[in-house]
């Protein structure tokens, strides 16, 4: 008997937490037809200036749509890069133009591939907090996500993607 009470307690004390804090568990984000899933960046060490940020853009519109620009306290600027491998060297550079989201499409910024530059950091980013930035999009507008700062070595559970 006291092991159904242990299991019926954990279970009420889980959807209790569930329904006193919605949204702690969900890490998305939405601004007309684009969802923003899971902003993530990792803790930097001591003196640096720079820090990575990571998410997916969902376009579940039927025209497509175009990411302009990021702003953030933590850092002087934000810049979209990205990063390939030309004749077996790693590149990584700047975005110009935006990034497109097609109609119906998702877009993966992630390690290796598309991601933001949080460049001249004011402060580091440290594992278990969060900081505010602010995406813009050419239809949908602007909107403030927050970024959850995982550990210096983490994917963003990211890994398991191969967008």
């Amino acid at each position: 008997m006291s092991s159904f009470i242990s299991k019926a307690g954990a279970a009420f004390v889980l959807v209790f937490l569930l329904a006193c804090v919605p949204g702690a568990f969900a890490h998305e984000f939405k601004v007309g037809e684009l969802e923003i899933g899971h902003p993530w960046s990792r803790a930097t060490p001591p003196g640096a200036k720079v820090a990575g940020g990571y998410f997916t853009v969902t376009n579940k519109g039927n025209s497509p749509d175009r990411l302009l620009s990021i702003s953030s306290d933590i850092s002087d600027k934000a810049e979209l890069h990205e990063m390939g491998i030309k004749d077996g060297v790693m590149t990584m550079r700047p975005v110009t133009g935006g990034l497109e989201i097609p109609a119906g499409g998702k877009v993966a910024l992630k390690p290796g591939g598309y991601h933001l530059m949080f460049i001249g950091l004011k402060r580091q980013p440290k594992q278990g907090e969060k900081f505010p930035a602010t995406l813009t999009f050419e239809k949908a507008g602007s909107v403030t996500v927050e970024f959850a700062v995982e550990g210096m070595g983490e994917m963003g559970g990211m890994e398991d993607h191969t967008e």
